[in-house]
């Protein structure tokens, strides 16, 4: 695989690197994910409590995007990295409106802010590179 040929596939690539990191903690240990999250650890789960399968669920999920950001990174996408901006956004929104809310834990509030600076940094360094809008270079 390749390098990331300019800053905005740099934060392309970390983000899809810790996306897949955390994606394969969560697999192997989801437990130590949800505390990591803030989230309660039952020492034994009921029948009925599907905490565990969406775990599964989300954290294939992570990796998932984490292999598919590190592509787009590797090929310079500039487009995908365009469209990870306003829905990186939008999640950081989402995320930090489940806390205000008290539907999520308040440290969960990192995963909105994670989201948020990476979408900015990302907007930044296209907009650093004259690649923010179509058109541009």
């Amino acid at each position: 695989m390749r390098l990331p040929r300019s800053l905005s596939g740099w934060t392309i690539a970390v983000f899809g690197l810790l996306a897949f990191a955390l994606g394969l903690f969560g697999l192997i240990r989801p437990e130590s994910l949800l505390a990591l999250l803030g989230f309660e650890v039952l020492p034994v789960r009921q029948p009925g409590d599907y905490t565990l399968v969406y775990m599964a669920a989300s954290s294939m999920a992570a990796v998932n995007m984490g292999v598919y950001y590190m592509l787009a990174a590797a090929s310079d996408w500039t487009p995908f990295f365009r469209w990870t901006v306003p829905f990186r956004l939008l999640t950081c929104a989402v995320f930090i409106g489940l806390v205000v809310s008290g539907a999520a834990p308040r440290e969960f509030l990192g995963v909105g802010l994670w989201e948020g600076a990476g979408a900015l940094l990302t907007g930044l360094a296209l907009w650093r590179e004259g690649r923010l809008l179509p058109g541009e270079r």
